[in-house]
């Protein structure tokens, strides 16, 4: 969201947090897949006139699925930056941490195939750290990242793809571990960046300046969001409820 904002300064956003089923990270593809499809009819239904799909597990399940769900609408997805990685790393050793759904979708099987020729690359599906993360207990990843990350780091990795929204929240946590020369990879920017990009190519920027506004809903506890918002990334917002449908069995 703060990147996006920065980037696109003069349009409304509506963000969704879907924390009565987060993190998806654990969940199936097919019940991934269903709960992807119900927020993206709620925020078509609020008009927006595209969605990003802010979630590695979600893009992966989903996206090609809300693509051809809802053909009207473009949608933006979130993918393991390995190009930037195999571009950027000087031992051709990078590592990919992301979750168990994001490295079972047909997406991050092609985007290894597409960007990762010639690089040798170390995967490891960190479970707990989006649950740590959404539940404000940042400290205790630590353990966590000692076992996650050290096979990767003794295998000399330089370069450390960030395959989950919530992971960038863990960057001193992370760096306790890998160290300062380790180069964290937060696709955030670029999904921005893609964004404009889709707006520009469709003409569907907003021509009136101005700072653009923000509503926040939640399927969860306003105050929950509320309270990650101030701890996480320093902002105040008000959140609303809002009751998805659900699409899937849990």
């Amino acid at each position: 969201m703060t990147e996006v904002h920065d980037q696109l300064p003069d349009e409304d956003l509506i963000y969704i947090a879907d924390q009565e089923w987060a993190p998806y990270g654990s969940r199936s593809i097919e019940e991934v897949r269903d709960r992807s499809v119900a927020i993206a009819a709620e925020l078509i239904g609020r008009g927006c006139k595209v969605v990003v799909v802010a979630c590695n597990s979600a893009s992966a399940a989903a996206l090609q699925h809300l693509r051809h769900t809802f053909p009207d609408t473009p949608f933006v997805g979130m993918e393991p930056a390995l190009k930037p990685a195999a571009e950027l790393t000087d031992r051709g050793v990078i590592g990919v941490l992301a979750t168990a759904t994001t490295f079972q979708g047909e997406l991050y099987a092609s985007v290894l195939d597409r960007h990762a020729n010639g690089v040798e690359v170390h995967a490891v599906a960190g479970e707990r750290l989006a649950m740590l993360v959404e539940e404000g207990r940042l400290d205790e990843a630590k353990g966590d990242l000692e076992l996650l990350l050290r096979p990767m780091l003794d295998a000399g990795i330089d370069t450390l793809v960030l395959g989950c929204t919530h992971y960038p929240f863990l960057d001193s946590q992370i760096r306790a571990v890998a160290g300062p020369d380790i180069r964290l990879i937060d696709p955030a920017p670029a999904v921005a960046r893609q964004l404009r990009r889709v707006l520009d190519e469709a003409d569907l920027r907003n021509s009136t300046l101005g700072a653009g506004g923000t509503v926040y809903l939640t399927s969860g506890g306003p105050g929950h969001l509320e309270d990650q918002a101030a701890s996480l990334i320093g902002y105040t917002i008000a959140a609303v409820r809002v009751d998805i449908e659900d699409q899937g069995t849990r």
